[in-house]
C-alpha cells in the first residue's frame, strides 16, 4: 500500500529538518535537534510537577501530570522514545497531558538515563524504578497502586514491555501495557526492515547505531533488551500494540503481540496503514495520529475500569 499523503508531506519536512544535522552528526547534535522538535498544542492540567524517585544509578527525574487535585487516580508510567540515546519528557509532554486528561489518570513520565553514557541496563533499571515508586509509594503521587499501567513509544515501548515482564517476575500485577511501535528484538532482519529501511523516517542504519550504543557488550538475546526473546510471556499485563505500516519496527512489534496472545495474554494489535514511525506523537500532522490516540485512550480507560487487581509485594 502506498504511503499516506500526510506521510509524504511529513517525510519531505523531515528530510529538510534532518539536513540540519549534516552527514555525520554527533550525539549532542542529535539531541539538540530532537530537543527542538515541532511544538504541539499542550492541554492545561491541574498539576504538572518535576520530581525524582530513587533508582539504582541515583535519583530518576520524573514529570508528574494530574488532571485533578486531591483524587486518588489510576497511574500511567510513560517512557519516551529516541533509541535510548536522545529525547526526554519534553518530547512527549503533549501526549502525556492528553493521556492524563482523557484517560483520567496520573501520568509519570520517566526521564531515564541515556546511552552511550549509560548503556544497558541503565534505562531498564530506571524504568522499573519509576514503576516501582508508583506501586510502593502511591500516596506521594495520589495514585491507586492496584491500578498502574505502563506505556511507551519506540525505545520507550521496549522499556514498557521489559517493565511489564519485570513486574510479572516481581509479583506486581499491572493494569495494562500500551506499546506504540515498540522495539522488541535486536536482530533487525525482518521484512519491514528490508522494505522500509531507508527513506521512511526511522532508517535501519540509525536504528542499528542506537541499538549498538545502548546494548554495549550485552547479550543481544537478553530479554531485558529483546523482550521478544523471553522464553515465556505468560502472565504479563494485558496489552495494546500499535504499529505503523511503513516502519522498520512493524514486524517485531506485531510478532510480540502474537507471542503475547499465544501465551494467553489479552492483547489487541492495530496496524495503521500508510503511516511511518513517529505518527502517533504528531496528531497536528497526522489525522491518523488523532485516531490512534483515541484508540489508546479507550484501551487505557477500559483497563483502568476493570475489576481491582490484588498486587503482590
Amino acid at each position: 500500500m502506498p504511503v499516506h499523503p500526510q506521510t509524504r508531506r511529513f517525510l519531505e519536512f523531515l528530510g529538510a529538518w534532518t539536513d540540519l544535522l549534516g552527514p555525520d552528526p554527533s550525539i549532542q547534535d542529535m539531541r539538540r535537534v530532537v530537543g527542538s522538535a515541532l511544538p504541539a498544542p499542550r492541554r492545561g492540567l491541574a498539576e504538572v510537577a518535576d520530581l525524582t524517585v530513587p533508582g539504582e544509578g541515583g535519583p530518576v527525574p520524573v514529570r508528574l501530570y494530574r488532571p485533578e487535585e486531591g483524587a486518588t487516580l489510576p497511574a500511567l508510567v510513560y517512557f519516551h522514545g529516541g533509541g535510548w540515546v536522545v529525547g526526554g519528557p519534553g518530547n512527549v509532554d503533549a501526549a502525556c497531558r492528553e493521556f492524563a486528561a482523557r484517560a483520567g489518570c496520573a501520568v509519570l513520565s520517566a526521564d531515564y538515563r541515556l546511552a552511550p553514557e549509560h548503556p544497558f541496563p541503565a534505562a531498564a533499571d530506571d524504568a522499573w524504578a519509576v514503576t516501582a515508586a508508583a506501586v510502593r509509594d502511591p500516596g506521594r503521587f495520589g495514585v491507586d497502586p492496584a491500578n498502574v499501567a505502563v506505556a511507551g513509544d519506540s525505545a520507550g515501548g521496549n522499556l514498557a514491555a521489559v517493565t511489564a515482564l519485570a513486574a510479572r517476575e516481581r509479583g506486581v500485577r499491572l493494569a495494562h501495557q500500551l506499546l506504540v511501535y515498540p522495539v522488541t528484538d535486536t536482530a533487525m532482519d525482518t521484512p519491514s526492515y528490508a522494505a522500509y529501511g531507508t527513506g521512511y523516517g526511522l532508517d535501519a542504519d540509525s536504528m542499528a547505531l542506537f541499538m549498538d550504543l545502548y546494548r554495549g557488550g550485552a547479550d543481544p538475546a537478553d530479554p531485558r533488551l529483546a523482550p521478544l526473546r523471553a522464553p515465556d510471556l505468560a502472565g504479563a499485563a494485558p496489552a495494546t500494540v500499535i504499529t505503523a505500516e511503513c516502519d522498520v519496527l512493524r514486524d517485531e512489534g506485531e510478532a510480540y503481540a502474537r507471542r503475547l496472545a499465544a501465551a494467553g495474554v489479552p492483547v489487541e494489535l492495530r496496524r495503521y496503514a500508510g503511516m511511518v514511525h513517529s505518527f502517533f506523537l504528531l496528531p497536528e500532522l497526522f489525522d491518523t495520529g488523532v485516531e490512534a490516540m483515541d484508540f489508546a485512550v479507550r484501551r487505557l480507560r477500559a483497563a483502568f475500569a476493570a475489576p481491582t487487581r490484588k498486587d503482590g509485594p
